[in-house]
């Protein structure tokens, strides 16, 4: 065993060969604020103008506690777009659901 797969054993990580193709099919959608694991209702679109072309969406998940707070982090730094609801939402350009 090599050191990649003894990492992945102990952190539950797992590795890039033994990915889904998939990787968001069938896991539940998660609040993207640090530290909260609630089902999301909401996505964030956002992109940071200086790094990203203008019609380049990320998007970050908010559960219903966090909307409001995600969206002034963004809105504070002119980097939110727009918020919609999870379901019916348009096909992303870009899934990132980093944590805030």
């Amino acid at each position: 065993m090599n050191l990649l797969d003894q990492l992945a054993r102990t952190t539950g990580a797992v590795r890039p060969e033994s990915a889904p193709s998939d990787p968001g099919a069938g896991a539940a959608a998660v609040c993207s604020r640090k530290g909260c694991r609630a089902d999301a209702q909401w996505q964030l679109l956002w992109n940071n103008p200086r790094i990203h072309t203008p019609e380049r969406r990320k998007i970050w998940l908010a559960c219903d506690e966090h909307r409001g707070w995600l969206e002034d982090y963004l809105q504070t730094r002119d980097l939110w777009k727009q918020t919609l609801p999870l379901s019916g939402a348009p096909a992303p350009t870009d899934n990132g659901s980093g944590t805030a």
